[in-house]
């Protein structure tokens, strides 16, 4: 019998939960940083046939010479099915063969769009914002294309607003109907949000932000509190199940061994 973990951090379930999300046998576009550790976890535990495509242009790879610090990292390349470069890779976004985009952001809206650009005020934050983020790198194009979109995250209120500062991964707009296709996108939009509070979806007649599940010890008020905008609840939401003791394992003795994306929990 499976044996859940006593203690575990955040970042942990988060993952964890990123895992739990993916099918076998799909083709994911794969993120840098946590969504590549997800992806390893969920081929080393229920979906041995998950197919990864990296951004540089790596399909069908196994990460067993170490994890990759980015999606161009040489690593990415460890037995792949293909090697073609980064134009082959968005053109199987574009053709329809990708099942789900994995991507994080540093702001999120109820509709699912995300922020990885600056934070200040546009236009003028643009120029000279608080802060400079990494930006799009291949996220904008993998929310317009991927068939469906993962979105994985930290949980805080300033992560999660009602105006984004700046707009770099489109998911539904504003929530008005057929506004993906209005625009020319032709994905479906975004899937789940996995953060380190809750699993939420979205409603299917508004595109609305909803919470289907709490993780461990949070609440739906706690979730909220966390959120800088009124979130749906799905009627039957539900509390997600803890991670096991073998997917802590794996997360830090066969995946992030050096610890790069996932820190390992202090002992007092």
């Amino acid at each position: 019998m499976a044996c859940h973990a006593e203690s575990f951090t955040p970042q942990e379930m988060l993952i964890v939960a990123g895992s739990r999300q993916l099918e076998d046998e799909k083709v994911v576009f794969a993120g840098t940083g946590l969504p590549m550790v997800s992806i390893t976890l969920a081929q080393l535990t229920h979906a041995p046939g998950i197919i990864p495509v990296f951004e540089a242009g790596a399909v069908g790879s196994s990460l067993i010479r170490g994890l990759p610090l980015s999606v161009g990292d040489s690593r990415t390349t460890c037995k792949a099915d293909y090697l073609q470069g980064l134009n082959a890779a968005f053109e199987l976004t574009q053709r329809g063969f990708i099942d789900y985009g994995f991507i994080g952001g540093a702001e999120i809206d109820p509709y699912g769009n995300l922020n990885s650009t600056m934070i200040g005020d546009f236009p003028v934050g643009y120029r000279k914002p608080g802060v400079r983020l990494p930006g799009s790198g291949g996220a904008g194009d993998m929310a317009c294309s991927c068939t469906q979109t993962l979105i994985i995250m930290a949980h805080e209120p300033r992560r999660f607003r009602r105006r984004l500062s700046y707009y770099t991964s489109m998911g539904y707009f504003d929530g008005s109907p057929d506004a993906r296709k209005k625009a020319g996108l032709q994905g479906k939009g975004p899937y789940r949000v996995i953060t380190t509070k809750a699993l939420m979806g979205f409603d299917e007649e508004t595109k609305y932000m909803k919470i289907l599940a709490t993780m461990p010890g949070e609440t739906v008020e706690s979730v909220q509190e966390a959120t800088g905008f009124e979130l749906m609840v799905d009627p039957d939401a539900y509390e997600y199940e803890p991670p096991l003791k073998e997917e802590i394992r794996l997360i830090h003795e066969a995946i992030d061994t050096q610890g790069y994306f996932v820190k390992r929990e202090m002992k007092q």
